[in-house]
């Protein structure tokens, strides 16, 4: 049967519950994995009867599965809506309350998950009125929040302040959408289920690490909203920042919340703030056929905007495992391909026998086509002793048949209903992350001397990128 429990979608018009919330729902439902008595209410300022919110949720769901019909009837039984009257105060809240509380007995406790598909900036006010009238007296209550935690490090302080006196931290399920990945959750079964990686893992075998998430496309109709975060606070300060802790911390005692967020905050407080020297940023223009607009060319994007659409930056991790090991992070919009990997490549091997051979690699590609590829050197066929790349593919499609692999917001949202905060990212990890990047940050938007480098709609990136990365040692 299940604990009575309820998710509460604040924001339940926006685009983040209709692309992602509702889909992964749904699918949860679908596998079988939501308990029987867990309620689904929308609940925003949008007047909509209730035939208008289960006919807006089913156009959101996969439309494919030939059993489409019977699974979204039982799903839409759970679900409900309430229009937020934003005149009549707490009113609206006392509502929500009273249509939880109509879901169980008297007596029955009742587990309440607020997801705050909201912008941030309302994020302390909606939090303090769900507090005063929503909060489950017999049961678990949790705030779901997504990125950006802040604009910098003081703010991001701030924001927990704020939250602080309301919510404890064990009730703040913090989201960065790249933990539920499949091949991100990966990682950790990689290095520590496997001896002949372990055994590699650190500065005497590995020359440099690069991570990068790019995309094909650019801030079309975003532009206004993107001017104000940038491409280090929109991708790198959270996702880039996430994988190169997995990467490099240390094996936790367990895979517990606490062990694991443990190791990943730990690690992070050892990389020093990053710098302008070590930091190539850019800003894309039109493309060479004039199809695609340039970053300024949208009209909300001031015509003398510095923001950075593109940035490479190089961290260091001051411990003896990764003393001397460039972390290359690489992140951009309007690139020649839309892509997230972590490419770790090893150090040369003497040619005192062999000649011309390449750097060994092991590449994790997240998305797209999920796969962990091992890049290695193998003799030529023939009668000479020459050396030819080989590769070793573990594409999942290639080696699981029809991989159904969840998406990232079903892994999460189960989490948070288990109350699972492995995959949640905490304060300790949020303010290290932040003391990483807001120097650099501040210099890069407060110094009007430096000017983002242009580079063309569609890409590698800015002229001297290559000689950039391969200063660090790095290689294709």
């Amino acid at each position: 049967m299940g604990q009575n429990s309820v998710i509460v979608l604040l924001g339940a018009s926006g685009n983040l519950a209709a692309k992602k919330l509702y889909p992964a729902l749904f699918n949860l439902h679908r596998r079988g994995l939501l308990s029987d008595k867990l309620k689904i209410i929308g609940f925003d300022p949008t007047h909509m009867r209730h035939d208008d919110f289960v006919k807006h949720m089913k156009s959101c769901v996969d439309q494919s599965s030939p059993e489409l019909e019977d699974h979204f009837k039982a799903f839409s039984e759970r679900c409900s809506y309430i229009t937020i009257n934003q005149d009549a105060g707490d009113d609206s809240f006392v509502e929500l309350r009273e249509r939880m509380e109509s879901f169980i007995e008297r007596d029955e406790a009742q587990n309440r998950h607020f997801y705050m598909a909201l912008p941030p900036s309302i994020y302390v006010a909606v939090s303090e009125q769900l507090r005063r009238n929503c909060y489950s007296e017999k049961g678990d209550s949790q705030i779901i929040i997504e990125k950006p935690f802040g604009h910098d490090l003081e703010s991001s302080v701030e924001l927990h302040k704020k939250l602080e006196p309301n919510w404890k931290e064990s009730e703040i399920f913090r989201i960065d959408h790249y933990l539920g990945k499949e091949m991100v959750k990966n990682i950790l079964t990689l290095r520590f289920g496997n001896p002949m990686f372990g055994a590699l893992w650190d500065c005497n075998h590995i020359d440099n690490i690069q991570i990068s998430m790019t995309e094909d496309i650019g801030t079309e109709g975003r532009g206004g909203y993107f001017d104000d975060v940038g491409i280090i606070r929109d991708v790198m300060q959270n996702h880039l920042t996430q994988l190169m802790a997995l990467t490099t911390m240390e094996r936790p005692g367990s895979f517990a919340a606490e062990d694991l967020r443990q190791e990943k905050a730990r690690v992070l407080r050892l990389v020093p703030p990053l710098e302008t020297k070590h930091t190539l940023a850019g800003q894309f223009v039109k493309s060479g056929d004039g199809k695609h607009p340039g970053y300024k060319d949208d009209d909300d994007v001031p015509e003398d905007s510095r923001c950075a659409t593109f940035c490479t930056s190089v961290a260091y991790v001051k411990n003896a495992r990764w003393e001397g090991v460039p972390f290359i992070l690489k992140s951009g919009k309007a690139l020649s391909e839309s892509k997230t990997e972590i490419r770790i490549q090893l150090k040369d091997t003497t040619d005192a026998m062999l000649k011309d051979t390449n750097h060994n690699q092991l590449i994790i590609r997240i998305q797209p086509h999920e796969a962990v590829r091992l890049k290695m050197n193998a003799k030529q066929p023939g009668l000479g002793l020459r050396t030819v790349e080989t590769e070793l593919d573990l594409t999942y499609k290639q080696t699981v048949e029809d991989p159904d692999i969840p998406e990232a917001y079903e892994a999460l949202l189960l989490d948070a209903f288990k109350g699972d905060y492995s995959e949640s990212v905490s304060e300790q990890e949020l303010e290290a992350s932040w003391k990483i990047f807001t120097p650099l940050l501040h210099e890069l938007e407060g110094n009007k001397d430096i000017q983002p480098a242009p580079y063309v709609y569609g890409s590698e990136g800015p002229d001297g990128l290559e000689d950039f990365v391969a200063s660090y040692q790095f290689q294709k």
